[in-house]
């Protein structure tokens, strides 16, 4: 059926907006915005993760908002609600009290979710200091089932506006908080809508005996470092991608990341960065060293990348759902539901220059490089 989108003069196939070109139920598109304060030291400053999912083949629009106080206390809203019938203007989403608002494309961003009754509510403003740019396409397949086949941009910049949580009002400085987002479509797999179940009497899912994926978006004020790797529990790389861009405006070229190099040291007990090194190496032949120092953490599986107080992104909630909670990210025993996915914001230094970025990881199964084995923890 005719959706407000098709006035745009962009189709993509010989069909109306509200359909996508495949009936995977894994189909999802997403928008996600993160930052934190940097003016902090370490465990004691403030961070959020925030986003927005579309999913076309199971008829439902999501959204969340967490704020993380001093490494203790995580504040989270989830709302979700039917995609169709669509609502709202060409250039903003809205599910229950969020929206999602796109005010200059690939520049300007704006997250807000208004008052409720869960004592969160935040109006983010992003601002583009670098260009937007694309993700190498990720596509796996296993005995014939395309695992994951999406892409995605990503973008930094500096945030303003403000965020209420847990009584207390915070007010964000641009000159000391770091922001990146990112958005992503098509088909895919584990936590944020990738992992809900499809239907009964599929092949049971091809199992590796662990492995590691890491992502790393260090901002240097005028040039960005992004590189992502996966990697089996022997160590081989099976998939990349890296650039160093620099910023809005500023000179020089974006160069390719043709290798990086990791020497990671994680927290006792726990699958959590604690400081580390890297070895980016680019295509014009230069290397860049850079240490990485946690500052804090999030945690995504709260807000719906994994299955949490009977709660998913992508999971059907009915018509108009929302929920909130405040979790401690201190207790063994929440972090252990929400720890596969896990999310760092560090600081990181390269030849005397100071910057601020996120490092994602997932670290599961065997990886004996680092002493991990199959069961939770180290070896």
């Amino acid at each position: 059926m005719l959706t407000k989108y098709d006035e745009l003069l962009c189709h993509q196939n010989t069909t109306t907006f509200d359909h996508v070109g495949q009936s995977d139920l894994r189909w999802t598109e997403r928008v996600v915005l993160y930052g934190f304060d940097t003016s902090k030291g370490a465990g004691s400053g403030v961070n959020f993760m925030t986003g927005m999912a579309r999913y076309p083949n199971r008829n439902i629009l999501d959204a969340y908002g967490m704020v993380t106080v001093g490494d203790k206390n995580a504040h989270v809203v989830r709302v979700s609600g039917e995609l169709r019938p669509e609502t709202g203007v060409l250039a903003s989403n809205t599910v229950g009290p969020y929206t999602y608002e796109i005010i200059e494309p690939l520049h300007k961003i704006r997250a807000s979710l208004a008052e409720n009754e869960h004592d969160l509510s935040f109006q983010l403003d992003f601002d583009a200091t670098f260009p937007a740019y694309e993700q190498a396409p990720a596509f796996f397949r296993s005995r014939g089932r395309v695992l994951e086949d999406a892409r995605r941009f990503y973008q930094n910049g500096r945030l303003s506006g403000w965020i209420k949580a847990g009584g207390q009002e915070y007010e964000i400085d641009p000159a000391t908080w770091r922001v990146g987002r990112d958005h992503s479509w098509g088909v895919r797999r584990g936590g944020g809508g990738g992992s809900v179940p499809e239907g009964a009497f599929l092949q049971p899912a091809e199992v590796r005996d662990g492995g590691i994926y890491f992502m790393g978006i260090l901002d240097f004020g005028d040039h960005l470092v992004h590189f992502a790797q996966r990697e089996t529990s022997a160590g081989e790389r099976y998939h990349f991608e890296g650039g160093v861009h620099p910023a809005l405006g500023g000179p020089g070229d974006q160069q390719p990341v043709v290798s990086v190099e990791h020497d990671f040291r994680f927290r006792d007990g726990t699958r959590l960065i604690d400081s580390g090194a890297v070895s980016v190496a680019t295509a014009d032949g230069a290397t860049r060293e850079i240490s990485l120092r946690a500052m804090t953490d999030f945690w995504p599986g709260l807000a719906g990348y994994d299955h949490y107080r009977d709660y998913m992104s992508g999971m059907w909630k009915g018509p108009s759902f929302i929920d909130g909670f405040t979790a401690d990210i201190t207790d063994p025993a929440v972090r252990e539901r929400v720890s596969m996915l896990t999310e760092t914001l560090c600081q990181v230094e390269c030849d005397g220059q100071v910057g601020y970025g996120l490092l994602e990881m997932v670290c599961v199964g065997n990886y004996p490089r680092y002493g991990f084995r199959a069961a939770t923890g180290r070896a």
